[in-house]
C-alpha cells in the first residue's frame, strides 16, 4: 500500500460524506493509487493510519478537519521515524472540515475535493515542525484559557457552519469566562496574571480565521508564543477583527515571542484544561512544559 486515504464523513458537519464522490473523482482523475478507508468515531483514524504506516504505506491523505488530521499526525509520530529524524510516512490533507487551519500551510486551503486531490498528486515532500505536551503531539496549536472554553462551546452548536461557529462560540464565552491567574515561564519571557488565553503555535492560524501568530513559520524549529492579559468586553470587542486580520500584536494587552519551550502552571491550584489542534484535554496537573520537536512530521506541500 502507497496511500491511504481516510475519510471522515462527519468532518465538516456532514461535509465530509456529502463530498466522497466529488472526492473519489478527484483522486482517480489525479492518477493517485489509494486505498479508502472512512472513520466511524473518534480515535479511528489514530488506529487506522497507525496500521497503515506499520505497513509501509508512504503516503497518508486526510480527508477531513483539523481533529481527524490530529489524530493522524499523533499516530505516525509514535512510530520508528525516517533516518532523518521525520515520519516515514508523509502527510497530505484534502480539507473538509469546520476551521482547515492546517491546511493553510498546505496550499490547499479552501480548494474542492478534485482541486486538492489533484494538488495533492504533484505535491512535494516537506518537514515541518511538532509541539509537544503531556505525552501528545500538537501539528497547529496548543492554547490555554479562553480558547479552551472556545472550543467546548462551538462544539455544542449544531446548526452553523464555518467561521460563523467559532465566532458564536466567542461570544457566547464571553459572557461566563473568568480570566485564570497563571504563570508563564520560558527563557525569553516570563509572567503571571490574569491571562484571557495563552497560545503557543506551530501554525498561523486557529479557529478558522483567526491569525493568531501571523509571522509563525511551521519550518522554523520555534514555538510562537501569543498572550493576552485580562480585558474589558469593548477592549474584548475591539480586540476580535484584529486577532482576524493578525493584527493585535502592537496591543498594549498582548504579548508574542518565540521560544524553544513554555511552561505554563495554574496558580490557583485548579487543574489545567487544554486544547491541542481543537481537541480538549482535562488533566489532572497544575503545571505542563510545551516543547518542539523540529522537522518531525512529515508534509505533503
Amino acid at each position: 500500500m502507497h496511500t491511504l486515504v481516510i475519510l471522515n464523513p462527519w468532518a465538516g458537519r456532514g461535509r465530509g460524506a456529502q463530498s466522497k464522490g466529488a472526492l473519489l473523482r478527484g483522486l482517480a482523475d489525479a492518477g493517485i493509487d489509494f486505498e479508502l478507508a472512512e472513520t466511524t468515531g473518534p480515535g479511528h483514524a489514530t488506529g487506522l493510519a497507525r496500521a497503515a504506516a506499520e505497513q509501509g504505506a508512504e503516503r497518508i491523505i486526510v480527508a477531513g478537519g483539523d481533529g481527524t488530521i490530529h489524530e493522524v499526525a499523533n499516530a505516525i509520530l509514535s512510530l520508528p521515524r525516517a533516518p532523518d529524524g521525520a515520519t516515514a510516512a508523509a502527510l497530505g490533507v484534502i480539507p473538509l472540515g469546520t476551521g482547515n487551519d492546517f491546511a493553510k500551510l498546505l496550499g490547499v486551503h479552501k480548494l474542492p475535493p478534485g482541486v486538492a486531490a489533484a494538488r495533492l498528486a504533484a505535491a512535494r515532500a516537506d518537514r515541518f515542525d511538532v509541539g509537544r505536551v503531556q505525552g501528545e503531539y500538537f501539528d497547529n496549536i496548543f492554547g490555554v484559557g479562553f480558547d479552551v472554553e472556545v472550543v467546548r462551546q462551538a462544539n455544542r452548536i449544531t446548526r452553523l457552519k464555518g467561521v460563523a461557529v467559532y465566532l458564536a462560540a466567542i461570544y457566547r464565552t464571553f459572557a461566563t469566562f473568568r480570566a485564570p491567574v497563571l504563570m508563564v515561564r520560558c527563557a525569553e519571557h516570563t509572567e503571571t496574571g490574569a491571562l484571557m488565553m495563552l497560545a503557543v503555535t506551530i501554525g498561523v492560524c486557529g479557529g478558522g480565521s483567526f491569525y493568531i501568530a501571523p509571522r509563525a513559520d511551521p519550518k522554523d524549529g520555534w514555538l510562537d508564543v501569543c498572550l493576552v492579559r485580562k480585558v474589558g468586553l469593548m477592549r474584548f470587542l475591539t480586540a476580535v477583527p484584529r486577532v482576524m486580520k493578525g493584527t493585535h500584536a502592537s496591543l498594549d494587552d498582548v504579548a508574542m515571542y518565540r521560544s524553544k519551550e513554555v511552561t505554563i502552571a495554574s496558580t490557583d491550584g485548579h487543574p489545567l484544561v487544554l486544547q491541542l489542534d481543537g481537541e480538549l484535554r482535562e488533566t489532572a496537573v497544575t503545571e505542563v512544559t510545551v516543547t518542539i520537536e523540529p522537522g518531525a512530521l512529515r508534509v505533503m506541500v
